[in-house]
């Protein structure tokens, strides 16, 4: 691995910093700083010269057999797949294992991952999970485990490293997109009330609407779980409450996840609407298989995998004793268009 280290104003340099400079991802810096083969000749030039004009030095390689927790609410779905080959990969590269834990959102499965990390002695944790309660990290601070918080539900301590997205801003690009093409109904099937990223989104989808003078009609904003069922029941109950009063249904539509998105197809389908003829449809996450859908989706891009990479980088700075100067990281989210909008009927 390399130490992030300069002589300039400022202090250390960073992957991040590296990675902004050079216009590539977290992980492809890690891969050249790591001498991997798989990166175009142009990229690694640009990386290299990138790094040594910032100052980024090389150190030797970081020490093995450190074993790392990864906690994450649930294993069965495309997200959680992203997040666990970001962190498998900076961690194979440094030398270090991962314990991949499922606690489904069950406190009392929580409370068991603890006492497992405690008798293997992990060096640390990466925690995605929704229900990690103050008592519950001071157990892992008395426990001297250093841990970074993927994603966080709500806002942590001040002191605690997380690393997460720009969803405010992914939700905006997302609404001004459609509010661009025309359409002034429009929906949006969130995420779970407790979840900072899904309140964020919500709020980057009102913020948008209220500043282009748009209504958003009571029960056009339909809470879920993030996955394609409560995607599918969400459009249901929108359509069949809008039915029952005699109004249309919504124009475009605005999910917090791709997965949403996707039930929302099934069940705008079901119905007879087209897609995007009829309703456009705005995903997040850019999961993989946003492309392959029929349309493609048009989705934010939510950067999972560069999330985990730099959520494994900062832990294991932090178990190697460095001093982390940035403990709060956003990256950030871009709109990818494909075919599953375009202006109403």
């Amino acid at each position: 691995m390399a130490e992030e280290r300069t002589d300039a104003p400022g202090g250390r340099v960073t992957l991040h910093m590296v990675a902004a400079e050079a216009g590539v991802s977290v992980s492809t810096v890690s891969k050249v700083l790591n001498g991997r083969t798989d990166i175009s000749a142009d990229t690694k030039e640009r990386v290299e010269e990138v790094a040594d004009a910032l100052g980024y030095r090389r150190r030797p390689a970081r020490r093995r057999g450190s074993v790392v927790d990864l906690v994450l609410n649930e294993l069965d779905s495309l997200w959680s797949i992203e997040i666990v080959r970001g962190v498998d990969e900076v961690l194979h590269e440094a030398g270090a294992s991962m314990v991949l834990s499922a606690v489904h959102g069950r406190s009392a499965d929580t409370r068991e991952w603890i006492e497992q990390l405690a008798a293997r002695r992990s060096s640390g944790a990466i925690l995605v999970v929704s229900d990690l309660t103050r008592q519950q990290r001071r157990r892992l601070a008395a426990m001297d485990v250093p841990f970074v918080l993927l994603d966080p539900v709500g806002q942590a301590d001040a002191l605690v490293p997380t690393v997460g997205a720009t969803n405010w801003a992914g939700a905006v690009a997302a609404t001004e997109h459609l509010i661009g093409l025309g359409h002034t109904r429009i929906a949006h099937l969130a995420g779970p009330r407790q979840l900072l990223c899904s309140r964020a989104r919500a709020d980057g989808y009102r913020a948008t609407m209220e500043q282009a003078e748009l209504p958003v009609p009571e029960g056009f904003v339909r809470h879920g779980d993030f996955n394609d069922a409560s995607g599918r029941r969400e459009t249901a109950r929108l359509l069949d409450a809008l039915e029952a009063a005699g109004e249309a249904p919504p124009t475009a539509i605005f999910a917090a996840s791709d997965l949403q998105a996707l039930g929302a197809y099934e069940e705008l389908r079901s119905r007879g609407h087209r897609i995007p003829e009829d309703v456009g449809i705005v995903g997040f996450d850019d999961l993989p298989v946003a492309r392959w859908t029929h349309p493609p989706l048009t989705t934010v891009r939510q950067p999972l995998f560069d999330m985990a990479a730099m959520a494994a980088h900062t832990l294991l700075r932090i178990i190697d004793g460095e001093h982390v100067e940035n403990l709060r990281v956003e990256l950030a989210t871009r709109l990818v268009v494909r075919s599953s909008t375009a202006p109403p009927a």
